[in-house]
């Protein structure tokens, strides 16, 4: 006892010393908010393979982690996340950061740059026009030109489109790529840009548009760069490797490139000079005219291809020179040194030959000039070449964008849910547990402090889904505390004094908290590793309050109470809302003889359930279904039609549109579209921002592509299948294969009856709902984890009781503790469903539905069913025999027989040559079913010729000999009485 009391006060005084650390570190240390809560923009990528890489690989994501990364840092943002998602997803979370699409161009670049000795590598017609600068095209090809470009619609009279024709370009894509697909294949090309054939597609019609390309493989085709499919319809042409297509935009009169002009389209010989491999110290920087320009160096290899290939360039350039030439002379005669940057002509620099004659050294470097709009468009492609080019591609597949005000407005929302819920749980189990109530009072008050210091010092990125977590461990917390409660109040019942109670109440509480606490931990890790973002912050949140609060539950609360164990305050029962009851059961209902009106009513909901699911199916939201919604406050008044009008200028006027309020910023718009993906949400935020004048800080977004859906509804399926594979076999384990069956068929009851409260009530399933699907699992087996802890108590008790008597039992010493946990879990769940925001609302919908659920599964389903099975069992037929010899029937509850000590004084050759009685009286099997005929019994109806009934003997010994039993029966409890 003194060495447990040493040991009380050290946890006590261990403890102390964790809640001064937790202070310190509350106080010093910032708590860390994501986006939802702070605002920002989160882009979701998927890598796809490149020119130089044939399938993307663990390197190629982790090494474009780091290059984003680097990106980031250079362009100022501040606490990035930047993660990986599955095999080739990417996840970029970007704090404060207003401007979704400048976020979107900064990161997912690729920038495959390379440089192009520019006439030597065009091909047929282009060569023709342009191949030999300074010199009069063939009538021919300039004709042929000509025509083309005016089928296609250009205007030849536009100083930008005779810019393009006087250089050989295409006026359409087609034209360029059909030429490009009748060059011979280079195979094996290891100087080429890739090794690769690349596809185009282009519609049928006669102008043959471009609709996607180039590709590495021609499904991805029709496949748009989110992911949705495309109609499998159109023309597919075909470019062998050593040939690439690439654009350029025109310049007008003063060299300024034409963001918004119609490009010029070249086939190429893919014979770069050199790469952006070879590129070093790429700065931002501006030219002699005050123009931005990048400027760059060379490694070594590239400082000697460079002048290499200028040189060739001055070299041809004076071969074509009648004698000196200087100036326009020679500006006319030089040639082309290009650079393209993701097969885009940034620039078409000329190399002097009069002025470079033996060409550029490359020592003091080079620039790239002439092709860029503003500073900040210079500025963004200086730090992708200094970082270096991405390994992979990356596809926008989703994207979300949260405004600081909303992102507070939430918080709130969260905060005041997480307070409400808080004291709603504790005032229930003061109220309930008096003292011990108040004892679980400061576990969760050191709970808190804990779990407020882990998040910071780890730190946890605070999200609105992980408030729902964080809200939710208040539950287990509480859960646990109430579990051993339960089991000190049945000591003290049975006549423990407080100092017994405790320490039994704790030993005898602790297995099943552990298993229920697993349950728990195991639900919290399948959400972690298979679901989105959002949900992993949920999910780690879970997990490590589970933790904190076992630990508060189990050992804080134990040392605390021990140390008033011995004081006169605890001697009261009622003190401790024990009340004066003795040890036995406070509740006497035959749980499973009822169980057929409980499958009955399960069956009805389930067919219920079936029929909404088969007719109206699910409501996907857009984590699955794919598309975007929006949210927008005007600055002026509109209309819901005034919004449909507007977004018809930007091809949405089907999208849905409705009127929303909000508390920050009054009436606004919700809009949703399922064929507006990633990417696209710039064009409607401006169209908007022109017509209506958007509110500052009120515009939101999340948009999803439907390869990114089908990611969010794969992972959801593999967590829900994992959970219940894991916790199955941890249930196996912890007590026997037979109990691992009712959990997954209370599970699969739970999950079923949810789907089929949403089906009816039309509400939208998200990746949130996903998260509350595990949390009921988890939940639901939290309860039925107590029933079975308490069966597989009771067996070994009530060695001679019939299977369906210990469940019963069991199901009566814990259908209290059951109540309230689940009780503790309705308070907080109905909080987050008043004063949560709209996604806390929707998390706590599926809750509240599937905790009704789980806790009517825990005990009239799973219990039931593991009665069903476990009573075939040879030991418990023989034992249900043996009542039945003795009694006739068997009870619901074991009390009435006192099974422990049945017949003791009984010859058990009586009771064999009962059941064997009875055995042999059962009719045969047989193909044909029979009815069980009664015997007849003494002082029966007369037959029908009026003769007396005839008596059984056999019938009548047996009654004769259950009569003595229960004479035998009633004198020892009498004397035992009497005692």
């Amino acid at each position: 006892m003194k060495r447990m009391g040493r040991w009380n006060r050290f946890v006590l005084i261990f403890v102390a010393g964790l809640i001064a650390a937790s202070l310190l570190v509350i106080s010093s240390s910032s708590t860390k908010l994501g986006l939802d809560l702070k605002g920002g923009v989160e882009l979701i990528y998927q890598g796809t393979p490149t020119n130089q890489v044939e399938s993307v690989s663990g390197e190629d994501i982790e090494r474009s982690i780091e290059i984003i990364r680097e990106r980031i840092d250079k362009f100022g943002v501040a606490e990035p996340e930047v993660s990986r998602i599955g095999e080739d997803g990417i996840a970029v979370s970007l704090p404060d950061v207003s401007n979704a699409q400048r976020a979107i161009d900064q990161v997912g670049t690729t920038a495959q740059l390379f440089f192009y000795d520019w006439e030597p590598n065009l091909i047929g017609q282009e060569f023709a026009i342009a191949g030999r600068p300074g010199a009069e095209p063939p009538e021919g090809a300039l004709q042929k030109a000509t025509e083309e470009w005016e089928a296609a619609n250009r205007n030849i009279a536009k100083f930008e489109n005779q810019q393009l024709l006087y250089s050989g370009a295409f006026p359409a894509a087609y034209n360029a790529v059909k030429l490009a697909s009748e060059q011979e294949p280079v195979a094996d090309c290891t100087t080429c840009s890739t090794s690769r054939p690349r596809f185009y597609l282009f519609t049928e019609s006669k102008q043959h548009e471009l609709i996607a390309g180039p590709e590495f493989a021609k499904k991805d085709l029709f496949l748009k760069p989110t992911g949705e499919k495309r109609p499998k319809k159109g023309v597919v042409i075909e470019v062998p490797p050593g040939t690439i297509v690439v654009s350029e935009l025109p310049n007008d009169r003063n060299g300024q490139v034409l963001e918004n002009g119609e490009p010029g389209w070249y086939a190429l010989r893919d014979r770069p000079a050199l790469s952006g491999l070879d590129v070093t110290r790429p700065k931002q920087e501006y030219n002699e005219a005050g123009a931005p320009n990048v400027s760059f160096g060379f490694t070594d290899e590239g400082q000697q291809a460079f002048q290499e290939v200028t040189r060739r360039i001055a070299q041809r350039g004076a071969a074509r020179a009648i004698g000196p030439a200087a100036g326009e002379e020679a500006e006319q005669l030089s040639g082309r040194f290009a650079v393209v940057l993701d097969n885009e002509v940034k620039t078409r620099p000329i190399i002097n030959f009069a002025e470079n004659p033996d060409g550029i050294d490359g020592r003091t470097g080079a620039q790239i000039s002439g092709g860029f709009t503003s500073v900040t468009e210079a500025q963004d492609l200086a730090t992708v070449l200094q970082i270096g080019a991405l390994p992979i591609n990356l596809k926008l597949i989703s994207q979300s964008e949260v405004s600081a005000t909303l992102g507070e407005q939430a918080l709130e929302q969260g905060l005041r849910a997480g307070i409400i819920g808080l004291l709603l749980v504790i005032a229930f189990l003061i109220i309930y547990y008096r003292f011990l109530g108040l004892v679980a009072v400061l576990g969760l008050a050191v709970y808190a402090v804990f779990f407020f210091a882990l998040i910071k010092l780890i730190p946890i990125t605070m999200t609105l889904p992980g408030i729902a977590g964080l809200i939710l461990t208040i539950g287990v917390a509480a859960d646990s505390n109430i579990i051993i409660f339960e089991r000190i109040k049945e000591e003290v019942r049975a006549g423990r004094s407080m100092s017994a109670a405790i320490p039994a109440g704790y030993r005898r509480g602790i297995a099943t908290i552990v298993d229920a606490n697993v349950i728990t931990l195991l639900t919290a890790f399948i959400l972690f590793v298979l679901a989105t973002a959002g949900v992993k912050g949920f999910a780690f949140t879970l997990g490590v309050g589970t933790l904190v609060s076992l630990f508060t539950a189990v050992v804080f609360t134990q040392a605390l109470l021990a140390a008033f164990g011995r004081g006169r305050l605890l001697n009261s029962p009622r003190f401790l809302g024990a009340g004066t009851e003795d040890s036995g059961l406070r509740w006497h209902f035959d749980f499973i003889g009822a169980s057929r009106w409980f499958f009955s009513a399960s069956g009805m909901i389930l067919i219920v359930g079936a029929l909404s699911l088969s007719l109206s199916q699910l409501n996907l939201g857009i984590d699955f279904e794919s598309g975007t919604r929006l949210n927008f406050a005007p600055e002026q008044s509109a209309t819901v039609e005034e919004v449909r009008d507007t977004l018809d200028t930007v091809d949405l006027g089907d999208a849905e549109v409705q009127e929303t309020d909000d508390e920050a910023f009054g009436a606004g718009f919700q809009v949703q579209a399922g064929e507006l993906q990633p990417g696209g949400v710039a064009d409607v935020r401006a169209a908007l921002q022109s017509e209506f004048d958007i509110q500052p800080g009120s515009f939101e977004n999340t948009s999803v592509g439907p390869t990114f859906g089908e990611q969010v509804a794969r992972s959801a399926i593999l967590a829900i299948i994992f959970s219940l594979l894991l916790i199955s076999a941890y249930v196996a384990f912890r007590f026997e294969a037979k109990y691992a069956v009712p959990v997954l068929i209370a599970v699969a009851h739970d999950i079923l009856i949810t789907a089929g409260v949403y089906s009816l009530t039309g509400r939208e399933v998200s990746s949130a709902t996903v998260a509350a699907f595990l949390t009921i699992l988890g939940y639901s087996l939290y309860d039925t984890i107590i029933v079975f802890d308490r069966v597989r108590e009771n067996v070994p008790r009530m060695p001679r009781a019939a299977f369906s008597q210990i469940v019963n039992r069991s199901m009566s010493e814990v259908l209290t503790r059951s109540l309230i946990t689940g009780l503790s879990a309705v308070f907080l769940v109905t909080v987050l469903l008043i004063f949560g925001g709209s996604t806390l609302q929707d998390f706590a919908f599926a809750m509240m539905v599937g905790i009704a659920s789980g806790t009517y599964s825990s005990i009239f389903i799973a219990s039931p069913v593991l009665n069903a099975w476990k009573e075939r069992e040879p030991s418990f037929v023989r034992r249900r025999e043996r009542i039945t010899a003795a009694l006739g029937s068997v009870p619901a509850f074991a009390d009435e027989l006192e099974v422990a000590r049945l017949d003791e004084d009984e010859s058990d050759v009586e009771l064999e040559e009962e059941i064997a009685s009875r055995r042999s009286e059962r009719p045969a099997a047989s193909a044909v079913a029979t009815v069980e005929v009664e015997p007849p019994v003494q002082g029966g109806e007369p037959s029908s010729n009026g003769e007396p009934p005839t008596t059984d003997p056999v019938e009548a010994a047996r009654r004769e000999r259950n009569e003595r039993r229960r004479e035998r029966r009633q004198q020892r409890r009498k004397h035992g009485r009497n005692r």
